[in-house]
């Protein structure tokens, strides 16, 4: 299989900023970028030469943008199966439709995990009212979770009684949905895996997540965990991405209980929002990685060059009276301000994001919070980061 070369085309399906920060990617190695997105001021459009504004759904728009495209990746996978089909009858698609297709939807991708005998929770398929209440009263304290789209903490309920069934079938839109048990957690891991479609294929250091009311507050990398729980994690995401045999990148993120289980929660076909400090972290970014294995080039070296972490900077910060300060966050030794181009800014919208490196992952931590302070104190308080950085220590 001949690698695509440089001055080549690559489409995206998505102009999010996963798309614009993979073009940005591309066009250092010296791509062309094409993107299709539903969105006709998407964060994409600036670094695209050609953006196609058009539905996922739309078989006719996303063939367009693979025959114009010498290959095609994603940034999103909610992309109508029918679309990608038609993507991929036109242009190489990494990955393909069929594993887009099983983590598309949360019921299947569990499923396809228990049947390949990957570590995951108690969990029950739910597609009535009814089925939901046998669920509660089978797990007991739960967590219901829309089979499709949702996140960032949207499409989810809490649940512990059967009585609530009604409630909350109807807060999740009366669809289909999966249930998951309760887990008392010791920490949140995610694991990104690039792979060609020669079979080489590479794993980066676990990353360790924070979430606030289901949207990932902080990453930091390394982790800090004992050696057999990366190894572990390691070995989970890359048995993951060779059975799917996948073509392109993979984020598995994964819970590790009070009890020391390693369990895997969701994965992405794509570039992954506790990977952004690989743009600094590591020697190859997520960024750069998705490019080289969509294009069959050799996988860049994932090893850590230094202590890394994010901070993510969500709309909430632009709608306080005082406005963000650039300038003082940006004076914070080690601390970069990512913004996505995002013309809105909206109560849990992911407007950017800040980066640090540093000696240690705590040092690095510590700048982060320290810059992500400095841009907005309001905000900072709000989400429980104005005083010191949370400790990065063992569980």
């Amino acid at each position: 299989m001949a690698a695509i070369l440089p001055g080549a085309t690559l489409g995206i399906l998505g102009g999010g900023q996963l798309g614009r920060m993979t073009g940005m990617a591309a066009r250092t190695l010296g791509y062309d970028v094409h993107v299709l997105d539903p969105d006709p001021h998407c964060s994409a459009r600036a670094i695209a030469s050609h953006v196609i504004t058009a539905r996922f759904d739309d078989v006719a728009a996303a063939g367009a943008l693979a025959h114009a495209a010498d290959v095609v990746t994603l940034e999103i996978e909610q992309i109508a199966v029918s679309a990608l089909q038609a993507a991929a009858s036109a242009a190489p698609l990494r990955p393909g439709a069929a594993p887009i297709y099983i983590i598309q939807d949360r019921i299947r991708q569990k499923e396809w995990l228990a049947a390949n005998g990957f570590p995951v929770g108690p969990f029950r398929a739910v597609q009535d009212e009814r089925e939901l209440k046998r669920a509660i009263h089978d797990l007991g304290r739960c967590v219901a979770k829309s089979a499709q789209g949702g996140y960032d903490g949207r499409g989810q309920v809490r649940l512990s009684q059967s009585s609530e069934a009604a409630a909350a079938w109807r807060a999740l839109g009366a669809r289909s949905c999966i249930v998951e048990g309760w887990l008392d957690l010791a920490l949140e891991l995610s694991v990104f895996v690039a792979r060609r479609p020669n079979g080489d294929l590479v794993s980066y250091a676990p990353s360790r997540n924070h979430h606030t009311r289901g949207v990932l507050t902080w990453s930091v990398t390394p982790a800090v965990v004992q050696p057999s729980i990366e190894a572990e994690a390691r070995a989970i995401a890359t048995g993951i991405a060779e059975t799917f045999a996948l073509e392109g990148v993979l984020a598995v993120e994964l819970f590790v209980t009070t009890d020391g289980r390693l369990l895997v929660n969701e994965l992405a076909p794509r570039p992954h929002n506790t990977y952004h400090h690989s743009e600094r972290a590591h020697a190859t970014s997520q960024f750069e990685q998705l490019v080289r294995a969509a294009c069959d080039l050799p996988l860049g070296d994932p090893s850590l060059v230094a202590s890394g972490a994010i901070v993510n900077l969500l709309g909430d910060a632009w709608l306080h009276d005082t406005p963000p300060d650039m300038s003082a966050a940006l004076a914070v030794p080690g601390a970069r301000v990512h913004l996505y181009g995002k013309r809105d800014a909206r109560a849990g919208r992911k407007m950017g994001h800040i980066s640090a490196v540093g000696a240690t992952p705590q040092d690095a931590l510590d700048r982060a919070v320290q810059s992500y302070q400095r841009f907005s104190a309001a905000n900072a308080a709000a989400f429980g980061l104005s005083g010191a950085a949370p400790r990065v220590t063992l569980p």
